[in-house]
């Protein structure tokens, strides 16, 4: 019975996946920001150019835009995070404090594969083209 209604909701409930994940992703972001939500100290730190991928691409994600290419994008960052940030204090994510890295990396490749899905802007643009 679960099946019918979740294969019959599915653009939905995937619509609200990609949704929910821009929204965490970007507020991730945020919180590297200088000022925002206390964030980092200062411009000229990787962590700087870490949010504004995680702020612009968790936007780019909520309205389903170019969204292969921030999964991409988003999981070389998260690899890139996880073994120069977390890997110095273990291989465990659950010790090393990497476990959204890993996390955000495994739905960055399920991004990457599904794609923006039928209920996106891209989607929208493809089939005016």
């Amino acid at each position: 019975m679960i099946n019918k209604y979740a294969e019959k909701y599915a653009e939905y409930l995937y619509l609200i996946f990609r949704v929910v994940i821009g929204i965490i992703f970007m507020l991730h972001g945020f919180m590297k920001m200088p000022g925002i939500f206390s964030g980092a100290t200062g411009i000229s730190s990787l962590m700087f150019y870490a949010g504004l991928i995680e702020i612009i691409g968790g936007a780019l994600l909520v309205l389903g835009l170019f969204s292969r290419y921030v999964a991409l994008i988003g999981a070389i960052e998260m690899l890139v995070a996880f073994f120069t940030v977390h890997i110095a204090k273990g291989l465990n994510p659950l010790a090393n404090g990497g476990e959204p890295a890993a996390l955000f990396f495994a739905i960055f490749l399920v991004l990457l594969g599904w794609g923006p899905g039928k209920l996106s802007l891209d989607n929208m643009f493809k089939k005016k083209a």
